[in-house]
């Protein structure tokens, strides 16, 4: 399927479960948390996605997604230790922005993926190199800091 191994098409399934908790809860709770079933679906599923990211290695051996993974996972901490409250009165602000940022780190290769295998047999794009994909990315980033300025300033009116 699409090139996939049986760890990819796991890794598929569980990062599309990650991603879909992780917008919705950004649209509803206007944040990501750690908070309810579904910021615990979003944990244990970022978890697992970056665990299965770690055992892939189509592209020829450690890389860039691997990375990328790995700072997915220190990510998730610092927001799991935030939602625990053991940074004080930052906690809740890290906890916010370290959530966004594993949603950012979800999106990327995510769109990596679905431009260099989609349409099948005719991708929109034939590397992640390519600058239309660049650029994307950057507009994902772009996202990420308009979107995380947002929570903090919606944290600061609401204290």
């Amino acid at each position: 399927m699409y090139g996939l191994i049986p760890l990819g098409i796991f890794h598929l399934a569980i990062s599309l479960i990650a991603v879909a908790s992780g917008a919705i809860l950004l649209v509803r709770e206007k944040a990501i948390t750690a908070a309810g079933r579904l910021g615990q679906v979003y944990v244990v599923t970022t978890f697992i996605t970056c665990a299965t990211a770690l055992g892939i290695y189509q592209h020829g051996g450690f890389g860039r997604a691997h990375i990328l993974a790995i700072l997915t996972l220190l990510a998730l901490a610092l927001a799991v230790a935030g939602s625990k409250k053991l940074f004080g009165k930052a906690s809740l602000l890290l906890e916010i922005v370290s959530f966004s940022a594993t949603f950012l780190f979800h999106m990327i290769p995510a769109l990596n993926e679905i431009a260099t295998r989609l349409p099948y047999g005719n991708p929109l794009a034939s590397s992640p190199e390519e600058p239309a994909l660049k650029a994307a990315t950057g507009l994902l980033l772009v996202l990420f800091l308009i979107g995380a300025a947002l929570q903090v300033r919606r944290l600061k009116v609401s204290r």
